[in-house]
């Protein structure tokens, strides 16, 4: 195999990092990338707005949010799905009507075929001079009903068709069916159902308390465990205590607290769902329990 300059195009071997190079520049293929510790949020910092808590909860699945962000999420997510519930109920009274409308046009179809197989019958002799006249008059209605069952089917398909090369709105397409939503607000990070009721006020234990908020951001070792005093921070792993909301390392949870199962800070007694493991960042070296390559899909050409 020949070896390529910084700029050869001459040479009859496509390489490796030619073809690497080409595939990121033309658009096609999905792209990887592994994150840095600069693409990753801190372990005091909201899921939602990626900015250091105010005043933090966190999830029985350990995912820290800003209290009036999440709130301001649930709302937002309870409006739509009332939004597509009333879309969905208008959608099966629609259907209703329509079926009623079926059968009532079924029952007057079979009234009128009836109708006229009882007219058929015939009690009195049949003129021959007026019967040809009947016959023209019943062709001549005939033909103006389909003349004005076109007119209206154009009317109402120039109404439906605006534009004939969007396939939504061709005479073959059917109207898409909305399903029944469901009234369950999902976490936006784990995906199952959250309610308010089930978020758990969180208190961090500042490293200085007599700093205000703003010196306490600009430090890189904001907050410390209640308990041991060691600073945390992503590559440290966390827990709060769900009666206190106090968050404490793992190895104090494992080496202190589940000997009693007693908050050492209240006193509380404490269960094994009381125990919150916090989910945090990587720490840009490991993974530490977090994907940190980030993919991108991108349309791929087919031969």
């Amino acid at each position: 195999m020949t070896r390529h300059g910084k700029n050869c195009t001459a040479g009859a071997v496509y390489t490796y990092h030619e073809k690497k190079k080409d595939t990121a520049a033309s658009g096609y293929g999905t792209q990887s990338i592994r994150l840095g510790k600069n693409a990753i949020k801190d372990f005091d910092c909201c899921c939602l707005t990626l900015q250091p808590c105010q005043d933090p909860v966190v999830t029985p699945d350990g995912y820290l949010y800003e209290k009036q962000a999440i709130l301001e999420y649930i709302l937002h997510q309870k409006t739509e799905i009332a939004k597509k519930m009333k879309a969905y109920e208008k959608q099966k009274q629609a259907q209703k009507s329509n079926s009623q409308f079926e059968s009532k046009s079924e029952e007057r179809e079979r009234v009128e075929r009836f109708k006229i197989r009882e007219n058929s019958i015939v009690s009195k002799p049949i003129n021959p001079f007026t019967s040809g006249q009947s016959k023209e008059t019943e062709k001549s209605r005939t033909d103006s009903s389909s003349e004005t069952s076109l007119a209206s089917s154009a009317a109402s398909s120039s109404q439906s068709l605006p534009s004939f090369w969007i396939p939504s709105l061709t005479p073959e397409a059917k109207p898409t069916l909305l399903k029944k939503p469901s009234k369950a607000v999902l976490c936006p990070m784990s995906g199952r159902p959250i309610k308010m009721n089930d978020l758990i006020t969180v208190r961090f234990t500042p490293l200085d308390p007599s700093l205000d908020r703003v010196a306490l951001l600009t430090r890189q070792d904001r907050y410390v465990c209640s308990v041991t005093r060691d600073v945390l921070g992503n590559s440290v792993p966390c827990a709060v205590l769900r009666p206190s909301g106090n968050v404490v390392t793992l190895e104090c949870v494992e080496r202190l607290i589940k000997k009693d199962m007693i908050d050492p800070v209240t006193g509380d007694k404490l269960t094994d769902k009381d125990i919150v493991t916090l989910q945090r960042g990587g720490t840009g070296f490991a993974a530490s329990g977090v994907d940190l390559c980030a993919k991108e899909a991108r349309p791929v050409m087919q031969v």
